[in-house]
This record gives structure tokens, C-alpha cells and sequence, in this order.
């Protein structure tokens, strides 16, 4: 049965204000992954003899490592791992503890107290406001960011304040932007380094500051750490935690979804100040009932293996380095990033003696329509798209192969920037 008639019903008018109230329904989704998934399906409707390159793609293209599957399976046929696994098991956070030692060099971590799991970085971001914020309370998130960090600050009637990220500031906020009044009813801080969307990298120096500010103004700190393990040309993983004072303010999430292949399985973890690591688990325990152990088990199997997302890294930085030189042969002025999987790129202005591009959305559009070539609009800091190197492609002559095809796809056109 249709959903219009069922919004002709009582229901129509139970739904919550936060999200859109008797109105939910009513209107399209036009957020821009939204817009690109209807341009994707029209792209290929139009020309569906045409190979779709996918640079808007945010997850990895492979399997998880054969050692990771291998264990999964092995302990999935175990009888003692059929139950509940409620806020984690013993050997998954010790692994996650002595991950953080082996990779990040954060040594005091205790796995008993000060580490809890997560079924993947975004349940854990949607589920640390209901620990700590009241109506009124304020969340200070940084534009552009992911979303999610502000969504559940909003449901609970608390405020998000934006701080910009622009590129003459490395993409880094500038703290002292943040008006007293606002910093006074901040709770929460959310940061994520490198960082989604525009690839930036955290300093040590720029962590003390955070702390410094933190505990002036008794705001708790959530380090989003997704792609901290993603690193190239010689530079090491770094963690928030690492900085001395880090643990006294807040706490570091981490993610196996991109940094170990386990996108489906959605395992992560939460590590920190053990009374934000309490209070994060008393919550999440009114979410869910635990994650399978299974997979818990398989994920410390990888967390003991980082050796494994040695291995990724090495392909993603190669196919940074075919990306950037590729769209710089093509004018545009792109630098590889030191972490993370995206590549933020400001849009041009439009093509010689043709079409203006007004927003990184108007090209993004562009892109999809007329070079199926797709991506994702970024226009709160600039006029930028995110291409990812997560795209398609098996082996290194088959990623020359698709960049190639870029090129070749985008030098039919003089840009203007």
C-alpha cells in the first residue's frame, strides 16, 4: 500500500518535531548525497553504455583480510559466542588498548575501564550527547564535518554552533572564533583528524590548544579518529590521546570500517577518560544488547594486525599520487593530503567560453551528468567536491586505467578557476 494514504492517517500527526513533525514525508530529500544517488540513476539511465567512475564513494572497495574472515568464521561456529555480548569482550578491548600502544603510541591506556566498543564511530557519535547534553546545552562542530555529530545534540534541544574550516587555517578551527557566551554553554566538542571532508591533519600544538580551551571553558572533547591510521610519505598515525592532558578532557574514536575493510561488520571503539567511557556504556547499554562476539573477536585478530592497513595505505597513497598529478595536469591546483581517503578539490569557475559553475554542487552536477564522473559537493568552506580513492579498480593497471579515463574524460574542456 502507498505511503500517501497512510499520511491521510493519525500518524502523519504523531511524528516528532525534530524530524519535520505532521510535515515528515511531505517534501524530497534534497541533501546533496540525496542528489547525487537521483543524478547517479539518471546518468546511467541516459548512458548506460558508459562505465560510471564512482570518486564519491566513501567506503573501501575490498574484502577484508582473509586472517580477519578466517577468524570470524571460526568464531561464529563456537557455541559460547552464540549470546549477548552486551558492552564488550575482554579481548577486544585489550587488543584496542594495545593497538593504540603499538600504533599510536598511547601507553596508558587501561582496556578494563578506560575502553568500550562501538558498533562503528557514527552509532558512538550519535549516542555521546545522550550522556551529556540538557536542553539549551551546546555543541561546538566544525563545518565542513559530518553531520551526524550535530543531529542527535539537535533531538535532545540542545544547539549546534558551526566553527568554519577554511584552507588559509589548514582546514583547522580557529578556536578563539568561538564567542564567550558560547564557549560558556558548550559541552561537547567534536573534532576529526585527518579530517571528512577536506583530508587535513591535527599538530600535536594544535591538540594543546584544544585541551588549553577545553578545560578554560569545561568542554568535554570527542575526537572523531576514523582515518587516523590512514597515513602517507612517512608520516605516523597520530592520535589525540597521545597529547599530554587528552584523557583529562575527553575521549578518541576509532573506526575498523575503513582502516580494516570491516565496513558491513561495523566495529569500532571508544577509548578516554574512564568516566566518559562509563557513562558512554550505561548508554549504549539502553541501545543495543552488545555486538556479536564473533565479530568482536575478528576485529581484535585485525587491531593485532596492523600490518594490514600498512598494506591499504600503500594503495591509497598511490592512487592519491595518480589523482592529484592527473587533475593538476588538468589546471586544477590539488595538493595529496597527509591522511584519509578524500580528496578535496575547489571547483572551478567554469569552462572557457562556456558554463559557469556557481557552487561545487553545480559542478559536482556537472561531473555526474556529463563525465559520469561522480563526487560529492562540499560548498561550506569554498567551492569544493570530494573525490575518494576508494573507487573501483583491482591491481595497479586497472587504477592507471581509471585515472587515465578521468583524464581523458575531463580534457575535452578548458577550465577557468
Amino acid at each position: 500500500m502507498s505511503i500517501d494514504k497512510y499520511q491521510e492517517t493519525y500518524i502523519q500527526n504523531c511524528f516528532a518535531d525534530r524530524i519535520g513533525g505532521p510535515n515528515y514525508g511531505k517534501s524530497p530529500n534534497n541533501n546533496k548525497l540525496d542528489k547525487i544517488k537521483r543524478a547517479i540513476t539518471a546518468a546511467n539511465k541516459n548512458f548506460p553504455d558508459i562505465e560510471l567512475i564512482n570518486l564519491g564513494a566513501y567506503e573501501p572497495n575490498e574484502m577484508m583480510d582473509t586472517g580477519i574472515a578466517a577468524t570470524l568464521a571460526a568464531e561464529a561456529a563456537k557455541p559460547e559466542n552464540r549470546g549477548y555480548a552486551n558492552n564488550g569482550v575482554p579481548e577486544f578491548k585489550e587488543a584496542a588498548a594495545a593497538y593504540l600502544a603499538e600504533v599510536f603510541s598511547v601507553e596508558d591506556i587501561d582496556p578494563v575501564t578506560e575502553v568500550v566498543y562501538s558498533s562503528g564511530s557514527k552509532s558512538a557519535l550519535a549516542i555521546i550527547p545522550s550522556a551529556f547534553i540538557n536542553p539549551g546545552d551546546v555543541a561546538v562542530l566544525t563545518v565542513p564535518g559530518y553531520p551526524v555529530m550535530g543531529t542527535h545534540t539537535k533531538y535532545l534541544g540542545g544547539e549546534v554552533y558551526n566553527v568554519q574550516l577554511t584552507k588559509e587555517n589548514h582546514f583547522l578551527p580557529d578556536l578563539t572564533s568561538i564567542p564567550e557566551e558560547i564557549a560558556l554553554r558548550a559541552k561537547l566538542i567534536y573534532l576529526n583528524y585527518p579530517n571528512n571532508p577536506t583530508g587535513a591533519s591535527a599538530t600535536a600544538e594544535f591538540f594543546t590548544e584544544v585541551i588549553e580551551w577545553a578545560k578554560k571553558y569545561n568542554v568535554m572533547v570527542v575526537h572523531d579518529a576514523t582515518y587516523a591510521a590512514l597515513t602517507y610519505d612517512g608520516v605516523k598515525p597520530f592520535s589525540f590521546l597521545s597529547v599530554p592532558g587528552a584523557k583529562d578532557v575527553g575521549v578518541e574514536l576509532h573506526s575498523l570500517s575503513k582502516s580494516f575493510n570491516m565496513t558491513g561488520w561495523s566495529m569500532g571503539f571508544a577509548a578516554g577518560n574512564p568516566l566518559v567511557i562509563k557513562a558512554f556504556s550505561e548508554i549504549k547499554d539502553n541501545h543495543d544488547s552488545g555486538q556479536s562476539t564473533a565479530i568482536q573477536k575478528a576485529a581484535a585478530y585485525g587491531l593485532a594486525h596492523p600490518e594490514i592497513t600498512l598494506k591499504m595505505t600503500e594503495k591509497y597513497s598511490r592512487r592519491h599520487d595518480l589523482l592529484v598529478q592527473a587533475l593538476n595536469e588538468l589546471g586544477f591546483r590539488v595538493e595529496k593530503p597527509k591522511g584519509s581517503v578524500y580528496l578535496y578539490v575547489e571547483a572551478p569557475s567554469g569552462i572557457a567560453g562556456g558554463r559557469r559553475f556557481e557552487s561545487g554542487e553545480d559542478f559536482s552536477q556537472f561531473l555526474i551528468r556529463e563525465k559520469l564522473i561522480s563526487s560529492v559537493p562540499w560548498d561550506d568552506a569554498g567551492h569544493f567536491v570530494r573525490f575518494s580513492v576508494t573507487f573501483e579498480a583491482n591491481g595497479e593497471e586497472e587504477e592507471q586505467r581509471v585515472i587515465g579515463e578521468i583524464k581523458r574524460r575531463l580534457s575535452d574542456v578548458q577550465f577557468e578557476f
